[in-house]
């Protein structure tokens, strides 16, 4: 389809640091400034050039505010009493989500949770607008880390990996997508799970052990065994002996989400974009992972990501066909009749050249090798 609009769009420059601020020079014409604290810094805003200028959760003295209002900026202040950030300008780490709390004795991935969950279903106006802000926030940084071009190409070559939050780290399922996930790390493809207990544990794990060998990932999930199930005692622990012992993992992504809060982000990405939103992460993490999907065994929450997944093939809906494998042949064949399902759904589609269906991680990494996403220009 073909629009009768032009879509080049004024370009807005993101500032989001004090020192790109000096090094942008004395004018912010369609500039967007996010989370810079200017309280310390003394210069002249008068000679300053401001337009179509925005602060988000900038910190400015009420005088200097005032004199750039007059200017037509918009200002976005922070909101008072809230435990997290909506104007982040850069996603989380899991050192920023296990840290204590001021004035808490829980971390702060705690904290946030517990006053998400006390609008959950009924946020106040104001409360509502902060955790889109905030999602937004995730979106943009993000974004700034995967770098998607016009046709939805990342710079980076990302896997989806998918799987029940409920499997414990002694079960079989765990141990394969960890050896997967590291295959695929260690072959320069950049892993992403819904950063979660269970399979998302595993697939972060992997990845991390892209840098290492498969003898280093067993003694780590041997480690790991001594707590297997995310509510036992010592279970946050084990991951961070793992790290401390093997502390120069590879990079990977989580996107992990406070609506399903009693579940702890793992440790072991180092990229994470947590949501409040459980429906624009789940949406997010399927759509960049342009290098395809691996499916390994789960519930309900697994079954309705892989029809998801396979709608957005279906449909091409962010411009690419990409590879959706199941690594369980028993769970996808015997147990469920999806593989089958999906199979005569996708008969005579582009997308239905990407299926397979094994059991085996090396099988995993030859196909996604022989099978790249093949992009349509619209």
């Amino acid at each position: 389809m073909k629009f009768n609009i032009s879509c080049n769009e004024t370009i807005i420059k993101e500032i989001e640091s004090l020192k790109d601020f000096f090094l942008n020079g004395k004018s912010l014409k369609n500039c967007t400034l996010q989370n810079i604290d200017f309280s310390k810094s003394k210069f002249d805003w008068d000679n300053i050039e401001i337009d179509n200028t925005m602060f988000l959760g900038c910190t400015i003295s009420e005088a200097n505010q005032l004199k750039l209002i007059s200017k037509s900026a918009t200002i976005i202040p922070q909101p008072k009493n809230l435990p997290y950030n909506p104007f982040r300008s850069r996603m989380y780490n899991w050192q920023d989500l296990l840290k204590k709390a001021p004035g808490y004795s829980i971390n702060i991935d705690l904290v946030i949770y517990e006053h998400f969950f006390c609008s959950k279903f009924n946020p106040t106006i104001n409360e509502a607008l902060w955790q889109r802000i905030h999602d937004h926030a995730m979106d943009d940084a993000l974004r700034g880390l995967i770098e998607p071009n016009h046709k939805g190409e990342t710079s980076k070559k990302i896997i989806g990996i998918m799987g029940g939050h409920s499997v414990l780290r002694t079960d079989p399922n765990f141990i394969k997508v960890a050896h997967t996930a590291r295959l695929l790390s260690s072959n320069g493809y950049f892993i992403a799970s819904g950063g979660g207990p269970g399979i998302m544990e595993a697939s972060n794990l992997g990845a991390y052990f892209g840098n290492y060998n498969k003898e280093e990932l067993d003694d780590a999930l041997v480690l790991l065994e001594k707590s297997p199930h995310y509510n036992d005692d010592g279970y946050a622990d084990a991951a961070l002996q793992v790290l401390d012992k093997y502390p120069n993992g590879n990079e990977n992504l989580a996107i992990p989400t406070w609506f399903y809060g009693h579940e702890p982000s793992n440790v072991f990405a180092n990229h994470i974009a947590k949501y409040f939103s459980n429906s624009i992460r789940e949406d997010t993490l399927l759509a960049i992972s342009t290098y395809g999907i691996i499916f390994a065994p789960g519930s309900a929450g697994t079954t309705q990501e892989i029809f998801m997944d396979a709608a957005q093939n279906h449909y091409c809906t962010f411009n690419f066909y990409s590879p959706m494998i199941f690594l369980g042949i028993e769970r996808y064949t015997k147990q469920t009749k999806i593989f089958e399902l999906i199979t005569q759904l996708s008969e005579g589609m582009e997308y239905g050249k990407l299926l397979h269906l094994t059991d085996e991680p090396e099988d995993v990494l030859e196909f996604i090798k022989g099978h790249p996403p093949v992009y349509i220009d619209s």
